[in-house]
């Protein structure tokens, strides 16, 4: 993917039989993230049971997360293995997020991979959808957004705030609104 350009997004009219079942599973996903925002930090293995059951996939036992957690659908998340999502996170998956090994987010960041038309005569009519892929051993500092259409590479970190509206290279820092390339990360990357 073009670093300068997002992919083109897929459109879901509204009303369609697909965005009827997208309704439905929106409702599915609100009762289950309620159960799973009643749980406390000691109720790992619950949570990580409510969260298999939200994404439709068993999650790894070294998966961590502190709710508060929201969704609007929760089967398009997929979560590597040693993966932190810290309090307060939304991520609204209807487009596909993927979450690779070793993957830390921060509080109250947004991973977001629906939004609307820009065109008034069709912002009501549409739901347009793009991807997010998250790589192996990137750190997504608290209250980051990330928008649908966005690949972060291997060993990136976001910088708190930043809203990432483009590509981010491996080994890079990138902050601001919108979040640009700060400096390039050397062998502390590792991992």
């Amino acid at each position: 993917m073009n670093s300068r350009s997002r992919p083109p997004a897929r459109r879901i009219p509204i009303p369609s039989p697909e965005w009827d079942a997208i309704a439905a599973d929106v409702k599915r996903a609100m009762r289950q993230t309620a159960k799973l925002n009643r749980l406390g930090f000691e109720d790992a293995a619950q949570i990580r049971a409510l969260f298999g059951e939200l994404t439709g996939q068993p999650v790894d036992e070294t998966f961590k997360l502190i709710p508060p957690f929201h969704t609007e659908c929760g089967r398009n998340i997929r979560i590597g293995r040693k993966v932190i999502i810290n309090q307060g996170c939304t991520v609204y998956d209807m487009g596909g997020v993927e979450i690779a090994d070793l993957v830390m987010i921060g509080p109250n960041v947004s991973l977001i991979t629906a939004s609307h038309p820009l065109d008034p005569a069709e912002r009501r009519a549409f739901i347009e959808v793009r991807p997010i892929a998250i790589g192996r051993n990137v750190w997504i500092a608290a209250g980051a957004t990330v928008l649908g259409g966005v690949s972060i590479g291997e060993n990136a970190v976001v910088g708190a705030g930043a809203v990432v509206t483009r590509d981010v290279p491996p080994n890079t820092f990138v902050a601001g609104v919108p979040a640009r390339v700060v400096r390039e990360l050397g062998d502390e990357a590792g991992g």
